[in-house]
């Protein structure tokens, strides 16, 4: 699939139908995440693929956003490994993090996969549920699965601003 396609037709998924999602598709849209950039190839991003019944119960606790997605993938990044920028008041951590899902969403619609990045949860209690190490911190949440067949784009998905209204040159 040509790029351009990709980042203009993937959408939000939040109906997912009840088809499961074979291995070898998540292992490829778990390598994009893989080869993602990082700030100094830190690479301190971590991947939980939620399957299970009592992680995905534990996810349904914490939001109503799974939409019935048969895998969630957990991006955290491990706040004690991260490149501290000058001044000290910013780290790569969420932007690394945000990159990584990025790609992940990427890839997913270009294996034929439906997605949806999910910030509607309380990250300290969902990683408390999930036994997670104290130093990680998770950004977001990527269902995955299959779209069901009336799993569509929200009306407003094509709805975009002029590039004029976006960009400034100095």
């Amino acid at each position: 699939m040509e790029f351009s396609e990709v980042i203009r037709n993937r959408y939000s998924c939040k109906n997912y139908s009840d088809r499961p999602l074979e291995q070898e598709k998540l292992d490829a849209i778990l390598e994009a995440g893989r080869l993602a950039p990082t700030a100094k190839n830190l690479q301190e991003q971590h991947i939980y693929v939620l399957k299970s019944e009592q992680a995905l119960a534990a996810m349904d606790a914490e939001t109503p956003c799974r939409y019935h997605a048969p895998v969630v993938l957990a991006i955290a990044f491990n706040q004690e490994h991260v490149f501290k920028y000058p001044g000290g008041k910013n780290n790569s951590g969420i932007e690394d993090a945000a990159i990584v899902t990025t790609h992940l969403m990427l890839a997913a619609y270009n294996e034929g996969v439906g997605s949806c990045w999910v910030n509607f949860f309380d990250p300290d209690k969902l990683a408390e549920a999930l036994s997670l190490p104290e130093n990680e911190q998770i950004l977001a949440l990527l269902d995955l699965g299959y779209p069901s067949e009336n799993g569509m784009p929200l009306p407003n998905h094509s709805s975009r601003k002029d590039l004029s209204e976006t960009v400034s040159y100095l």
